[in-house]
């Protein structure tokens, strides 16, 4: 039963976490909103799109995460009631998949992203293009955040589950 609180506080942890990618994402909106209104020069004009784009991102990948992990919550209970041995099992192959994917796309992709909007910002000056690139590397920097600490939490619950592996004779 313990292992089913550890799975279950996991999951809600992670309905909080994702909420910040929410919060973002209305951020950068009321910025574009900014921008539009109160934008005299040109690349504050060019920050409307990138800003409102970045934001609605954010908002999808937020309000995706959230029903997900939320959805999961209730799962969580079914599959282990059902047959501890294969919970264990499913979340385990889960665990190792986000893991990869989080060394993949989080902390190689989004790195090489940021270091070629810097590269464009060096080389390109004009205002749609510098506006663009700053856009999405600040919401870069957003997802490196939320998702550093999500990977810190998925790899603690990752060992938690290998201990009750191991704990079982498996």
């Amino acid at each position: 039963m313990e292992l089913l609180k550890t799975a279950t506080d996991w999951a809600k942890t992670e309905v909080f976490s994702t909420s910040f990618f929410i919060l973002f994402g209305i951020v950068f909106l009321l910025a574009s909103i900014g921008f539009w209104q109160l934008g005299k020069t040109d690349i504050a004009k060019a920050y409307v799109i990138p800003a409102a784009v970045a934001g609605v991102l954010l908002l999808i990948i937020g309000l995706g995460l959230t029903y997900t992990n939320k959805a999961r919550i209730t799962e969580f209970e079914t599959a282990y009631n059902n047959d501890v041995a294969a919970f264990v099992e499913l979340e385990i192959a889960r665990a190792e998949s986000t893991l990869k994917e989080y060394r993949t796309v989080v902390f190689t992709a989004i790195p090489l992203i940021v270091a070629v909007c810097a590269l464009v910002i060096i080389f390109i000056n004009t205002p749609v293009w510098r506006a663009s690139t700053i856009t999405t590397i600040a919401m870069m920097a957003v997802i490196l955040l939320i998702d550093g600490t999500a990977h810190a939490r998925i790899e603690a619950y990752y060992e938690q589950l290998m201990a009750v592996k191991k704990a079982r004779g498996g």
